[in-house]
């Protein structure tokens, strides 16, 4: 299985297709299997895919700290650099989106177009720790339909909590729907490392530095997406960006699952073949902070 060290850690990747360099990155708790299982089939005679697991998820390593966005951010950087990849499109589902922006953030020259993805930005964290935020009855719902667990109110703003509870919720895509979920790693991760911490840092990723982001950005969420306060503030806050808004699904924030299809035909006309230009005469943004 192929692995690349970045800053210190392995990081496991896979790469297909043939085209203009596209890295995709996945959600908290996930791994790149949400790619493989139905989106990289349909992109990958136009493009030159590079999957890979977020420190501390799938085959990568597990450090016990270093999982903000910043952090991640840095992690593509080294992944892009062993690989060669000088610059490339970036796709990336809620965390992943996250990271993604904080990546164009630093490095503007590296990065051609992003697709975002139900982006959760920590930035915007604040306002889904009201208990009244829909996300959380949206959550309680699903843990109560698919798994028969009764979340009390007064926990459903526990993310570790809610994440613990999850893990009960059988596997329901893919060639394994319907089997257990393997627990221990995705447990070891909420439980032995700051990540839910670190998943609302902020760092240089603030909305005034959002706003300095350069690069072309596809903005893709559910209509019905639990998020959609963030995809209202994001569609004022972001410069050059294209807001779409998918039919509803089910699971209401897992559109490279249910609705890949018309993912990938907007990201098609989104993500056209473009002439390189030297890195001298790429996009260059400015931010603030250490």
């Amino acid at each position: 299985m192929p692995h690349v060290q970045a800053h210190g850690i392995s990081l496991h990747y896979l790469q297909v297709g043939s085209g203009p360099h596209t890295v995709m990155l996945h959600g908290l708790t996930g791994n790149q299997a949400v790619w493989h299982l139905k989106m990289v089939p349909l992109l990958r005679d136009a493009h030159r895919i590079t999957t890979y697991d977020l420190r501390g998820h799938g085959r990568s390593d597990m450090p016990p700290t270093g999982y903000t966005t910043g952090h991640m951010a840095e992690d593509l950087l080294g992944l892009m650099d062993a690989l060669k990849i000088d610059r490339a499109h970036l796709v990336g589902h809620s965390l992943g989106a996250d990271v993604a922006l904080h990546f164009a953030l630093r490095h503007p020259d590296r990065v051609r177009r992003l697709v975002l993805v139900e982006a959760g930005i920590p930035a915007l964290a604040g306002h889904r720790k009201n208990p009244e935020w829909e996300g959380w009855a949206y959550w309680a719902k699903m843990l109560e339909e698919f798994a028969g667990v009764q979340v009390p109110r007064e926990r459903w703003t526990d993310i570790a909590y809610m994440v613990r509870q999850s893990l009960q919720v059988p596997i329901i895509y893919g060639p394994a729907s319907g089997l257990p979920r393997k627990q221990d790693r995705t447990l070891r991760l909420v439980e032995e490392t700051t990540i839910v911490h670190d998943y609302e840092v902020v760092g240089e990723l603030t909305l005034d530095n959002l706003a300095t982001i350069p690069h072309p950005k596809l903005l893709v969420y559910d209509q019905s997406s639990p998020y959609l306060g963030t995809y209202h503030a994001l569609r004022k806050i972001l410069k050059n960006a294209t807001a779409v808004l998918l039919p509803a699904t089910k699971y209401r924030h897992f559109g490279p699952l249910e609705a890949p299809e018309m993912l990938v035909e907007h990201m098609t006309g989104f993500l056209e073949p473009e002439v390189e230009t030297s890195r001298a005469s790429a996009p260059q943004a400015s931010w603030s902070g250490t």
